[in-house]
């Protein structure tokens, strides 16, 4: 008996269906998306608006240490903001503009991403309508630096393209959920974007609001998201199979000094599981500070227990 071959979508279905969901996550954040002025200093770039009471995300270096910034949505409205608090360290700043707005772009949850997931990335340089470039998520957990010459963790590499005036703008998913925050593009090289991961993005906007800044203990690491093979974490004792590779650890600082080394493993802090880069920015608050902090590390010698002590970070 002869059966049928399976019926395979064309190219032109799965086209259809990329430029679908594309359009959709696009029509559902886009409205939210503004440009950013800086009143009186020069100096533009995106935003996207997180509460209708006028909360808006952007870059640090989009308002630098301006006070007042102007925000133009896509419908031409244009409003004055006033700049809540910034982060040199991860690229963020939180605006609040006067008014009200009905279209927002709330923050998804950046661990749940997936290399190979489409990345679009929305921008508003022009202050009307909006520019769209989409591409995948190529990398999660890296590390950049940022403008004060620190390493900017959990970060989204992208190949989706950022146009000029993009930056601050949102990363969004396919789902229609706001993944990142467009922060930069690496000169000379082909198609290689980035975006704070939006998990990391949140804590920051949370210690602003409540703070006015972002509180920090410091350890001096700069880290990524990796793989923790299974006998590694039954050794740990966490049931999570990711957590975090040290990429550097700086000279004399408290894990040099408590004999943390490039390489090392942190599968948990505190007996609580470190399951990526983003846990470990969340974990060294300012109550950790002069704090003894046990970390449970892998090496490829065993397991080891290591106190280390963190410092205030200063900007």
């Amino acid at each position: 008996m002869a059966f049928a071959a399976e019926q395979l979508p064309s190219d032109d279905t799965l086209l259809d269906a990329y430029s679908a969901s594309v359009a959709d996550a696009v029509d559902r954040i886009g409205p939210a998306v503004c440009r950013i002025e800086r009143i009186g200093a020069g100096g533009h770039g995106s935003g996207f608006v997180i509460a209708q009471d006028g909360l808006v995300v952007t870059n640090f270096h989009v308002v630098g240490d301006a006070r007042a910034v102007r925000v133009t949505m896509p419908d031409g409205a244009s409003r004055e903001g006033h700049v809540l608090g910034r982060d040199p360290d991860t690229d963020i700043a939180l605006v609040r503009a006067d008014g009200s707005f009905a279209d927002v772009a709330p923050l998804g949850d950046s661990k749940r991403l997936r290399r190979g997931q489409i990345a679009i990335a929305i921008g508003n340089p022009l202050g009307f309508e909006w520019t769209v470039t989409a591409g995948v998520v190529s990398a999660l957990g890296r590390s950049m630096r940022a403008s004060t010459g620190r390493l900017i963790d959990d970060v989204i590499q992208t190949d989706a393209a950022l146009n000029p005036g993009n930056s601050g703008g949102p990363l969004v998913s396919s789902a229609g959920e706001v993944i990142g925050v467009n922060t930069a593009m690496i000169h000379g090289a082909q198609g290689i974007a980035f975006a704070v991961a939006s998990n990391t993005a949140n804590f920051v906007i949370s210690e602003i609001i409540r703070f006015g800044r972002v509180r920090r203990a410091f350890i001096g690491v700069s880290a990524d998201t990796t793989n923790l093979p299974r006998r590694a974490a039954l050794l740990s004792q966490v049931t999570t199979n990711t957590a975090v590779r040290l990429r550097s650890v700086e000279k004399d600082g408290p894990a040099a000094k408590a004999g943390l080394k490039e390489g090392d493993i942190i599968a948990a802090i505190d007996g609580r599981p470190v399951t990526g880069v983003d846990d470990l920015v969340r974990m060294l608050d300012a109550e950790r500070i002069g704090r003894e902090t046990l970390c449970t590390v892998v090496r490829r010698t065993g397991v080891s227990q290591v106190v280390v002590t963190p410092v205030a970070r200063t900007n």
